[in-house]
């Protein structure tokens, strides 16, 4: 098993089926030494976790968890490009957050994704980061995640 998949297992997660696209476009994408992945929406097997707007219906710590599921679903979407273990480093993460106008712990949110990545990869997966509030997500999602990855 891979580094990487097992210190998932250690958390008992398993690296799931890549999320099937909502529209036109591709899970991953690799272009030189780089993956970018689309935005990864909460799933579990096909479903959403959760639906709505965080701060009005979907709390703060429902909303994390859904954040660090949509991290989850972006490392299939990498897995689905290159072997785990040949990433080097998770460069970059964006959170975007449905969110009530008055809530602004959108960084917290945030938290359930990079916490996620950084156990999945360690050192490798100290990122910088993006976590923005908007008024709607596809499907009435409360979280979407993209991660942008190199590999060696």
């Amino acid at each position: 098993m891979a580094a990487v998949e097992q210190r998932l297992a250690e958390l008992g997660l398993t690296v799931p089926a890549v999320a099937a696209p909502v529209a036109d476009y591709v899970p991953a994408l690799r272009t030189g030494a780089y993956v970018y992945t689309s935005g990864q929406l909460p799933f579990v097997d096909g479903e959403l976790a959760v639906t709505g707007t965080v701060g009005a219906g979907v709390s703060l710590d429902e909303a994390a968890s859904a954040a660090r599921q949509c991290a989850l679903n972006a490392i299939a979407a990498v897995a689905s490009q290159v072997d785990l273990d040949e990433v080097v480093r998770v460069v970059k993460v964006v959170v975007f957050v449905a969110s009530d106008p008055a809530f602004t712990d959108q960084p917290k949110v945030a938290n359930g994704a990079s916490e996620l990545i950084g156990q999945a990869f360690g050192e490798a997966g100290r990122h910088v980061r993006s976590a923005v509030g908007v008024a709607a997500l596809p499907l009435g999602s409360p979280v979407e995640v993209e991660i942008v990855v190199e590999v060696g």
